[in-house]
C-alpha cells in the first residue's frame, strides 16, 4: 500500500486483548502520531532488531476529549459485497472497540466508529486505499449530521458558554467559537450534538424566537453546518474519466498569451470576478454599518429603558410616600379624635363629680339648717 511507506511498528494495549497495530503513521494522520514516534533500530552484528513500545489507547484521548463522538465515525466505501460484519470489525480490531458497526452489502459501504478522534486518524490513514478482495477500499470521516453553524456570537463567548448554552436542547458532543489567526473571536462557532434530534430541536426553536447568550440583546443566529471534505479533496483516481473530462484535459495548465481569444475572455472571467468582490466588500460594509447603527440604537435605548425605570421607580416611591403620609394623617386624625373623645369624657367626669359635690353640699346645708330647729324644740 502506497500510503503505509516509511511507517513503523508499533503496538497498541487495550483494556480486552487485541492485536498489533501494524503500519501506522506517515501519509495524512501523520500530524496526530507524535506519541507514536520513538521507534528506534538497534544493530547488533549483521542484524537489525526493532525496539518498539506499547501504548495504551487511552492516551489518545486528549484533555476533555470525549470517546465514541461522531468526529470518530468513519465512512468506508468500495467494500466487497460478500464481507460479513466479522470481516469488517477484524479489519479495524487493532484500533480499539468500536461502538457502532454498519454494512450496507448491496451498495457496498459502511459506517464504524472509533473511540476516540485519533484512532480513527490512524485507521484513516493506514486503511485507506487498502485492497480488500480486489477492491481499494475508500475510507473518509463520515459526515456529521447533528452538526449546527452559529452566528452573531458576542465576543465574550467561549466554547465553554456555548455548550453550556445548546446543553438544554440535548447532549452536545463539541462546542467551539471560531477564531481567527490572533485568536480573536470571529463571531461564529460550531456545536456538534450527540443525535439529529436534539439539533432539529435547537435549529427549529432558534429560528422561531430570540435565543440570548449574554446580556446584550444579540440573539443568534443557527443554520445547518455546510459539510466540506478540506483533507482529502478530489484526487485523480476518483475522477469520473467523461468526455468533458477528456475534452478539457487536452490542453495543459498554462499561462494565456495577451492578444489570445483565451487572454480576452480570461480577463473577462477576471473582471467578473473582481465586480463580485467589490459588490461583496459594499454588502460587507452596509451590512457592519447596519451593525454598528443598531448597537448604538441598542444602547441608546437601553439608556432610555433605564431611564423610563428609574422613572416609574421614582412614581413608585413618590406613590408610596404619598400613601405613608395619608395612613400618618389618618393615624394623627384617629389620635386626636380619640384625644377629643379622652377630653370630652374627662370634662363630663369632671362635671359629673362637682354636680355630685354641690348636691352632698346642698344636703349638708339642708340638713345643717333643720338641725338648730330641732334644738329649739
Amino acid at each position: 500500500m502506497a500510503a503505509n511507506r516509511n511507517l513503523k511498528q508499533v503496538r497498541i494495549e487495550n483494556s480486552s486483548p487485541a492485536a498489533p497495530l501494524g503500519m501506522v503513521g506517515g501519509g495524512g494522520g501523520g500530524g496526530n502520531l507524535k506519541g507514536l514516534r520513538g521507534l528506534e533500530t538497534e544493530k547488533g552484528g549483521d542484524e537489525e532488531q526493532e525496539v518498539g513500545f506499547t501504548i495504551d489507547i487511552k492516551s489518545f484521548l486528549k484533555p476533555g476529549e470525549k470517546s465514541y463522538t461522531q468526529r470518530c465515525r468513519l465512512f468506508v466505501g468500495n467494500l466487497p459485497t460478500d464481507i460479513t460484519e466479522e470481516d469488517f470489525k477484524r479489519l479495524f480490531e487493532r484500533y480499539g472497540e468500536p461502538s457502532e458497526v454498519f454494512i450496507n452489502r448491496d451498495r457496498g459501504f459502511g459506517f464504524i466508529r472509533l473511540e476516540s478522534r485519533t484512532l480513527a486518524e490512524i485507521a484513516k490513514a493506514e486503511l485507506d486505499g487498502t485492497i480488500l478482495k480486489s477492491r481499494p477500499l475508500r475510507i473518509r470521516f463520515a459526515t456529521h449530521g447533528a452538526a449546527l453553524t452559529v452566528k452573531n456570537l458576542s465576543p465574550v463567548v467561549s466554547n465553554e458558554l456555548l455548550e453550556q448554552a445548546f446543553s438544554q436542547f440535548g447532549p452536545v458532543e463539541r462546542a467551539v467559537v471560531v477564531v481567527d489567526d490572533r485568536g480573536r473571536a470571529t463571531g461564529k462557532g460550531f456545536v456538534e450534538f450527540a443525535a439529529k434530534p436534539p439539533a432539529r430541536k435547537a435549529l427549529e426553536r432558534c429560528s422561531d424566537g430570540a435565543f440570548l447568550l449574554t446580556t446584550t440583546p444579540r440573539p443568534v443566529v443557527v443554520e445547518p453546518m455546510e459539510q466540506f471534505d478540506d483533507e482529502d479533496g478530489l484526487p485523480e483516481k476518483l475522477m469520473q474519466k467523461t468526455q468533458q473530462y477528456h475534452k478539457e484535459r487536452e490542453q495543459p495548465p498554462r499561462f494565456a498569451q495577451p492578444g489570445t481569444f483565451e487572454f480576452e475572455y480570461a480577463s473577462r472571467w477576471k473582471a467578473l470576478d473582481e465586480m463580485e468582490k467589490q459588490q461583496r466588500e459594499q454588502v460587507d460594509r452596509n451590512i457592519r454599518e447596519a451593525k454598528e447603527k443598531l448597537e448604538a440604537e441598542m444602547e441608546a435605548a437601553r439608556h432610555e429603558h433605564q431611564l423610563m425605570l428609574m422613572r416609574q421607580d421614582l412614581m413608585r416611591r413618590q406613590e408610596e410616600l404619598r400613601r405613608l403620609e395619608e395612613l400618618r394623617n389618618q393615624e394623627l386624625q384617629k389620635r386626636k379624635q380619640i384625644q377629643l373623645r379622652h377630653e370630652e369624657e374627662h370634662r363630663r367626669r369632671e362635671e359629673e363629680m362637682l354636680r355630685q359635690r354641690e348636691q352632698e353640699e346642698l344636703r349638708r346645708q339642708q340638713e345643717g339648717g333643720f338641725k338648730p330647729n330641732f334644738m329649739d324644740n
